[in-house]
Protein backbone atom coordinates (compact mmCIF):
# COMPACT_ATOMS: atom_id res chain seq x y z
CA UNK A 1 0.00 0.00 0.00
CA UNK A 2 1.44 3.43 -1.01
CA UNK A 3 1.73 6.43 1.56
CA UNK A 4 -1.29 8.36 0.20
CA UNK A 5 -3.21 5.08 0.25
CA UNK A 6 -2.19 4.58 3.81
CA UNK A 7 -3.15 8.00 5.11
CA UNK A 8 -6.56 8.08 3.04
CA UNK A 9 -7.48 4.84 4.93
CA UNK A 10 -6.38 6.76 8.24
CA UNK A 11 -8.40 9.77 7.59
CA UNK A 12 -11.11 7.74 6.48
CA UNK A 13 -11.37 5.98 10.04
CA UNK A 14 -12.45 9.65 10.45
CA UNK A 15 -16.22 9.98 11.62
CA UNK A 16 -18.01 11.88 8.70
CA UNK A 17 -14.75 11.49 6.22
CA UNK A 18 -15.64 8.58 3.31
CA UNK A 19 -12.62 7.18 1.30
CA UNK A 20 -12.84 9.74 -1.32
CA UNK A 21 -12.74 12.93 1.21
CA UNK A 22 -10.13 11.14 2.84
CA UNK A 23 -8.14 11.57 -0.88
CA UNK A 24 -9.54 14.67 -1.36
CA UNK A 25 -7.32 16.16 2.13
CA UNK A 26 -4.37 13.84 0.86
CA UNK A 27 -4.25 15.66 -2.56
CA UNK A 28 -4.90 19.10 -0.47
CA UNK A 29 -2.22 18.34 2.09
CA UNK A 30 0.49 17.53 -0.66
CA UNK A 31 -0.66 20.56 -2.50
CA UNK A 32 0.03 23.13 0.67
CA UNK A 33 3.99 23.44 1.56
CA UNK A 34 5.93 20.58 3.41
CA UNK A 35 5.64 22.99 6.93
CA UNK A 36 1.72 23.05 6.69
CA UNK A 37 1.47 19.17 6.45
CA UNK A 38 3.98 19.00 9.50
CA UNK A 39 2.45 21.65 11.53
CA UNK A 40 -1.07 19.56 11.17
CA UNK A 41 0.76 16.44 12.34
CA UNK A 42 2.32 18.45 15.16
CA UNK A 43 -0.81 19.20 16.49
CA UNK A 44 -2.52 15.98 16.10
CA UNK A 45 0.50 14.31 18.23
CA UNK A 46 0.29 17.32 20.76
CA UNK A 47 -3.71 16.32 21.29
CA UNK A 48 -2.42 12.71 21.80
CA UNK A 49 0.22 13.23 24.13
CA UNK A 50 -1.79 16.26 26.17
CA UNK A 51 -5.24 16.25 26.32
CA UNK A 52 -7.04 13.90 28.51
CA UNK A 53 -10.43 13.63 30.26
CA UNK A 54 -10.99 16.00 33.50
CA UNK A 55 -10.77 14.00 36.35
CA UNK A 56 -13.95 15.00 37.57
CA UNK A 57 -16.56 15.60 35.01
CA UNK A 58 -14.88 13.47 32.24
CA UNK A 59 -14.34 16.75 29.64
CA UNK A 60 -11.41 16.76 27.59
CA UNK A 61 -8.65 19.42 29.28
CA UNK A 62 -4.67 19.58 29.16
CA UNK A 63 -4.98 20.21 32.62
CA UNK A 64 -5.96 17.95 35.39
CA UNK A 65 -9.56 19.50 36.03
CA UNK A 66 -11.07 21.20 33.06
CA UNK A 67 -11.73 25.23 32.49
CA UNK A 68 -15.50 24.57 33.60
CA UNK A 69 -14.60 22.86 36.82
CA UNK A 70 -11.94 24.95 38.14
CA UNK A 71 -14.36 27.99 37.31
CA UNK A 72 -15.34 29.72 41.01
CA UNK A 73 -18.06 31.30 38.97
CA UNK A 74 -19.96 27.98 38.02
CA UNK A 75 -23.09 27.23 39.92
CA UNK A 76 -21.64 23.28 42.00
CA UNK A 77 -25.70 22.81 42.39
CA UNK A 78 -26.41 22.05 38.97
CA UNK A 79 -24.62 18.93 36.78
CA UNK A 80 -25.52 18.63 33.08
CA UNK A 81 -25.01 14.73 32.35
CA UNK A 82 -24.06 14.31 28.74
CA UNK A 83 -23.25 11.69 26.59
CA UNK A 84 -19.80 13.11 24.47
CA UNK A 85 -16.96 15.70 25.75
CA UNK A 86 -17.81 17.28 22.70
CA UNK A 87 -21.45 18.17 23.50
CA UNK A 88 -20.10 20.31 26.12
CA UNK A 89 -19.20 22.91 23.36
CA UNK A 90 -22.42 22.80 22.60
CA UNK A 91 -24.30 23.77 25.41
CA UNK A 92 -21.66 26.33 25.93
CA UNK A 93 -21.99 28.20 23.15
CA UNK A 94 -25.40 28.98 23.98
CA UNK A 95 -24.58 30.92 26.94
CA UNK A 96 -27.32 29.98 28.79
CA UNK A 97 -25.98 28.00 31.37
CA UNK A 98 -23.76 28.16 34.54
CA UNK A 99 -23.30 24.75 36.29
CA UNK A 100 -21.14 22.17 35.42
CA UNK A 101 -21.28 19.01 33.43
CA UNK A 102 -20.59 15.30 33.80
CA UNK A 103 -19.37 13.26 31.14
CA UNK A 104 -21.12 9.57 30.47
CA UNK A 105 -18.55 8.78 27.27
CA UNK A 106 -21.69 7.17 25.74
CA UNK A 107 -24.73 5.88 26.32
CA UNK A 108 -26.01 2.41 27.49
CA UNK A 109 -26.29 -0.44 24.66
CA UNK A 110 -27.21 -3.68 25.93
CA UNK A 111 -26.92 -5.11 22.49
CA UNK A 112 -23.31 -3.66 21.81
CA UNK A 113 -22.92 -4.85 25.61
CA UNK A 114 -22.77 -1.17 27.09
CA UNK A 115 -24.04 -0.92 30.44
CA UNK A 116 -23.64 1.39 33.28
CA UNK A 117 -20.68 0.55 34.66
CA UNK A 118 -18.25 0.53 31.43
CA UNK A 119 -19.73 4.39 31.20
CA UNK A 120 -19.02 6.99 33.53
CA UNK A 121 -22.19 6.45 35.43
CA UNK A 122 -20.35 5.27 39.01
CA UNK A 123 -17.90 8.33 39.05
CA UNK A 124 -21.95 10.62 38.69
CA UNK A 125 -23.20 8.77 41.64
CA UNK A 126 -20.46 9.29 43.80
CA UNK A 127 -19.66 12.41 43.04
CA UNK A 128 -23.47 13.24 43.41
CA UNK A 129 -23.12 11.75 47.20
CA UNK A 130 -19.95 12.94 48.19
CA UNK A 131 -20.76 16.47 47.33
CA UNK A 132 -22.64 16.62 50.51
CA UNK A 133 -25.62 17.82 49.26
CA UNK A 134 -24.42 20.43 47.05
CA UNK A 135 -26.05 18.87 44.20
CA UNK A 136 -29.33 20.02 43.76
CA UNK A 137 -30.52 19.25 40.18
CA UNK A 138 -28.92 16.83 37.40
CA UNK A 139 -29.78 17.81 33.90
CA UNK A 140 -29.86 14.72 31.72
CA UNK A 141 -28.85 15.70 27.95
CA UNK A 142 -28.87 12.72 26.61
CA UNK A 143 -29.47 12.40 22.44
CA UNK A 144 -33.15 11.70 21.18
CA UNK A 145 -32.28 8.29 20.24
CA UNK A 146 -33.21 4.99 20.99
CA UNK A 147 -29.81 4.59 23.45
CA UNK A 148 -29.78 7.91 24.61
CA UNK A 149 -33.47 7.69 25.99
CA UNK A 150 -32.79 4.39 27.32
CA UNK A 151 -29.45 5.71 29.57
CA UNK A 152 -31.95 8.99 30.66
CA UNK A 153 -34.50 6.60 31.83
CA UNK A 154 -32.01 4.77 33.74
CA UNK A 155 -29.94 7.88 35.26
CA UNK A 156 -33.53 8.93 36.77
CA UNK A 157 -34.15 5.74 38.50
CA UNK A 158 -30.55 6.11 39.63
CA UNK A 159 -30.37 9.81 40.77
CA UNK A 160 -33.90 10.08 42.11
CA UNK A 161 -33.70 8.11 44.96
CA UNK A 162 -30.79 10.53 46.13
CA UNK A 163 -33.26 13.25 46.61
CA UNK A 164 -32.22 15.27 43.65
CA UNK A 165 -34.46 17.07 41.13
CA UNK A 166 -33.58 15.64 37.90
CA UNK A 167 -34.35 17.31 34.39
CA UNK A 168 -34.81 16.29 31.33
CA UNK A 169 -33.51 19.05 28.25
CA UNK A 170 -37.02 20.22 26.64
CA UNK A 171 -37.31 18.85 23.18
CA UNK A 172 -39.76 20.66 20.43
CA UNK A 173 -40.24 22.97 17.42
CA UNK A 174 -37.35 24.21 15.75
CA UNK A 175 -37.49 27.91 15.35
CA UNK A 176 -38.71 28.59 12.07
CA UNK A 177 -40.77 25.26 11.56
CA UNK A 178 -44.07 25.06 9.86
CA UNK A 179 -46.21 22.52 11.75
CA UNK A 180 -47.27 20.65 8.43
CA UNK A 181 -43.27 19.60 8.05
CA UNK A 182 -42.32 18.45 12.06
CA UNK A 183 -42.42 14.81 12.46
CA UNK A 184 -45.25 13.54 15.13
CA UNK A 185 -42.98 12.50 17.58
CA UNK A 186 -41.55 15.93 18.05
CA UNK A 187 -45.20 17.52 17.51
CA UNK A 188 -46.03 15.13 20.79
CA UNK A 189 -43.03 16.06 22.49
CA UNK A 190 -43.66 19.89 21.76
CA UNK A 191 -47.27 19.57 23.06
CA UNK A 192 -46.06 17.81 26.53
CA UNK A 193 -43.28 20.57 27.22
CA UNK A 194 -45.44 23.47 26.48
CA UNK A 195 -44.90 26.31 29.09
CA UNK A 196 -47.62 29.25 30.28
CA UNK A 197 -47.05 32.39 28.07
Amino acid sequence: MSLIDQLAEDLARLPGIGPKTALRLVYHLLKGTPDDARRLARSIRDVAERIHPCGRCGNFTEHDLCGVCTDDRRDPGIICVVEEAYEVGAIERTGRYRGLYHVLGGHLSPLDGVGPDDLSVPRLLDRVRGGNGVVQEVIVATNASIEGEATAVYLEGALRPLGLKVTRLARGIPVGSDLEYVDGSTLAEALLGRREM
